[in-house]
């Protein structure tokens, strides 16, 4: 048997049930990889994608139950204890997390935990020759080794991704299980990581599963997929033929719900009837103490643009690049350091407490992380009556029936089933339907989606923005919409922008920045836009 049709990970029948719960998360999966392969698990939210990892892995909570077999080259880990299974992680199999915090010890520099990786299995070369080893390692990621003594916190969120690759590779592993590894990483960065991975697995021979529910992506890094439902694999094989023709149901909706969320370009907006203009607007933050040390950081920087009654507006960019800044100075969250925001006619710029309170009804923010904006212990139909409270505009009882007829309009029907729950009773795609509710309750005339679908898997995503498209039409709203994904905001705007270093670098319809990009950095982000098949 040559290296490449050798077998280094092997699922026979796997089931997996977590404790205090009746229903199975895997129910009899069969799943096999051969080295060099490129294989993307697929599927929705609560499908059991990460559950295959984890008990790989043998990472699930305690008190889960798990049967069936698991072959990590020729190895059953469901047979092996604690220390054996020590030893099988990192070496046989590694892992990288969605979030490489969750691996990552705040205390430790970068270097150490290379080297304690090397020393925990049983490495006996000397320390200098370990160091200059991780070195070696951090370099082949892309950090600077003089980075080596440097801790997570002082690292982005790209180059810690980078470091979890450093360590999921270190022992050399025959297989590397990639879970959601660029879900919170801007387009281009993603695409580096994805590309150095892909290169590593390469260069080693490694086996790559990719844990995703971006279909683009999937297509775009691997050769074959496993889409999986309800704990089963119920369709596999070549990733081009799947796509490009699939057979179940699931796969059809997945494929479907992709081909949503790369769009097609929108009708031009009347462009004679201007809600809001932003005129040469900074915002600008100090860091450090004066006179030693303080330097202001640019985050929105002479920033001129007009947003129209109806129109979407995309605003996209790399981490960092101001965005997020632009929409909470939009709507009094930060101060601005200059310029004008002129809505209605008025400059609203310089309002103060109770002027800028009854402002904020006019403009509402969808956040990213719905769960991490909803009070966890407040009923759903609660939160949604609570700003139509705080603004004194209805009774109880009146804003009661309102947030009926909003849960109505976000398709979270029957309604009696869903206002009495918690947040945490509802699924991720769940939750931003109620924010969606909550910040149309004040009636507003302009809506701020910020990142607010990118936590959601490609199904959810694609409901969501149909949503959005909906309410737009019979509300009449006007919406900024914020992503790090150019081809989503393509699809989705009427016009999109392109930040960089806090300013406007790039202005055009969404076809157009795909087909004709003008700027090295919109090249860069057309470049990196994973897209499916035609």
């Amino acid at each position: 048997m040559n290296n490449s049709s050798k077998e280094v990970l092997k699922i026979n029948k796997l089931s997996s049930i977590y404790s205090n719960s009746s229903t199975y998360v895997l129910n009899g999966l069969d799943l096999s990889m051969n080295c060099g392969d490129r294989l993307a698990l697929v599927g929705s939210s609560g499908c059991g994608k990460s559950t295959v990892a984890k008990a790989v892995m043998q990472l699930l909570p305690k008190g889960s139950a798990c049967t069936g077999e698991i072959y990590l080259n020729g190895k059953n880990v469901l047979k092996l204890d604690n220390i054996s299974m020590q030893t099988i992680r990192g070496k046989e199999v590694g892992l990288i997390f969605q979030d490489p915090m969750s691996r990552l010890n705040p205390l430790m520099t970068i270097g150490d935990h290379l080297v304690d990786t090397f020393i925990a299995h049983e490495e006996t070369s000397s320390i200098h020759y370990l160091v200059k080893r991780a070195k070696g390692l951090l370099e082949k990621v892309g950090i600077d080794p003089l980075r080596f003594n440097s801790f997570p916190h002082e690292f982005s969120g790209g180059m810690r991704q980078r470091l979890a690759i450093a360590l999921a590779i270190a022992l050399n592993p025959p297989l590397i299980i990639a879970d959601e590894p660029t879900t919170s990483l801007d387009s281009i960065i993603a695409n580096q990581i994805m590309s150095e991975l892909s290169l590593l697995c390469d260069e080693m021979g490694t086996a790559l599963l990719l844990i995703s529910h971006n279909l683009s992506m999937a297509y775009k890094w691997c050769n074959k997929i496993a889409i999986l439902d309800s704990g089963q694999i119920i369709e596999s094989g070549d990733i081009q033929e799947i796509i490009c023709n699939p057979k179940t149901d699931i796969a059809q909706k997945l494929v479907n719900s992709g081909r949503i969320l790369e769009g097609s370009e929108r009708k031009k907006i009347d462009k004679r009837n201007e809600l809001l203009k932003v005129n040469r607007l900074r915002c600008w933050h100090k860091i450090g103490f004066w006179p030693l040390n303080s330097f202001w950081i640019k985050a929105v920087n002479e920033v001129t643009f007009s947003l129209y009654q109806g129109e979407t507006l995309g605003i996209v960019g790399p981490s960092g690049c101001g965005k997020s800044t632009l929409c909470r100075a939009l709507i009094g969250l930060l101060p601005i350091r200059g310029g004008s925001i002129i809505f209605g006619g008025k400059n609203i710029s310089s309002l103060k407490r109770k002027n800028l309170k009854q402002f904020r009804k006019y403009i509402q923010i969808v956040f990213q992380d719905p769960c991490a904006c909803l009070n966890p212990k407040m009923s759903i139909i609660d939160a949604i009556i609570d700003p139509i409270l705080i603004h004194d505009l209805l009774s109880r009882s009146q804003a009661r029936e309102k947030a009926r007829n909003l849960l109505t309009l976000v398709g979270l029907t029957p309604t009696d089933i869903y206002e009495q729950r918690l947040p945490s009773q509802l699924s991720g795609g769940q939750q931003q339907r109620v924010v969606i509710a909550r910040a149309l309750a004040l009636n507003p005339k302009i809506l701020i989606c910020d990142e607010s679908v990118s936590m959601l898997d490609a199904e959810i995503q694609a409901e969501v923005l149909e949503l959005l498209r909906s309410l737009q039409d019979k509300l009449k709203l006007s919406m900024l919409f914020i992503t790090h994904d150019l081809s989503l905001a393509a699809g989705f705007c009427h016009r999109v922008l392109v930040f960089d270093n806090g300013k406007i670098i790039e202005e055009n319809s969404g076809r157009n920045m795909l087909d004709h990009p003008q700027k090295y950095l919109t090249k860069k982000m057309v470049e990196a836009c994973p897209r499916l098949p035609k």
